[in-house]
């Protein structure tokens, strides 16, 4: 269960440091810059030590996943990007396939 928090909150940081890269404008932003690298070096922290127990393909793709989804989420909420029934859905589908992976990797042990 601990591989999973930790895993949970590195695709959360990977998603931190997209959006800290987006604002850092090319590393000319002291602060965003220094929130990407931080978050950046704390998601493959955490997405290596998920890998000690869990298996790499569904570790990457759950990490993966909760980074595009929560990535994209921002980005409608707060940075204009297009706003649909279409996109909402595909990330719905993208969070539903991440909770399927645990899901299955827990039955699985």
């Amino acid at each position: 269960m601990l591989a999973w928090t930790i895993l949970i909150g590195a695709g959360v940081m990977e998603s931190v440091w997209a959006i800290a890269l987006d604002r850092s404008h090319g590393f000319s932003n002291l602060l965003p810059s220094l929130a990407f690298f931080v978050a950046l070096a704390l998601s493959m922290v955490g997405l290596a030590f998920a890998l000690k127990t869990l298996p790499l393909g569904t570790a990457y793709a759950v990490w993966v996943g909760i980074g595009a989804s929560l990535t994209a989420i921002y980005g409608m909420v707060f940075n204009g990007d297009a706003v649909s029934v279409a996109r909402i859905a595909l990330i719905a589908g993208l969070i539903g396939c991440v909770i399927g992976l645990k899901a299955l990797e827990s039955t699985a042990s």
